[in-house]
């Protein structure tokens, strides 16, 4: 049984989650959403499943869970877009629900050295292009599950 928050907005499943990210696909114990804003390429946020604030919340089988799925969206991410670096952001003031964001750096790329802003203009995918983008990620996300 997954556990939800009504309040929540990962858990909710509404219109301000989909106007900033669009879904990839649900792994063993989390979902995997790209944001639409794509100044980063291949930026996405990786959530656990179920409603929890905290890592400390998790089970140990959990906690391992999804570490093993927040390893394979950096892999992927690390490889499809040709990152030197991966950063990962938790944080939750505004949002509280485990989840954390990947964000693939690269040297020649916006804020390297810096931390990545969403205060800088944004570079929203056209629709057939996310559809592409999203396409890309989820084959070869799956591909390296089986």
């Amino acid at each position: 049984m997954t556990l939800k928050d009504q309040d929540c907005f990962y858990c909710n499943d509404t219109e301000p989650l989909f106007s900033l990210m669009t879904e990839i696909c649900e792994l063993k114990s989390s979902r995997v959403f790209l944001f639409n804003d794509q100044k980063n390429p291949g930026r996405c946020v990786v959530q656990f499943k179920d409603h929890k604030t905290e890592i400390f919340e998790l089970t140990e089988e959990e906690r391992q869970d999804f570490t093993k799925d927040l390893s394979l969206v950096a892999k992927t991410i690390y490889e499809i877009y040709g990152a030197n670096k991966i950063n990962y952001a938790i944080y939750g003031d505004m949002v509280p629900h485990l989840h954390v964001h990947v964000v693939p750096k690269t040297m020649d790329g916006v804020s390297w050295g810096k931390p990545f802003s969403d205060e800088l203009p944004k570079q929203i995918l056209e629709e057939d292009k996310m559809k592409a983008e999203v396409e890309k990620f989820r084959n070869a996300l799956l591909k390296d599950r089986l």
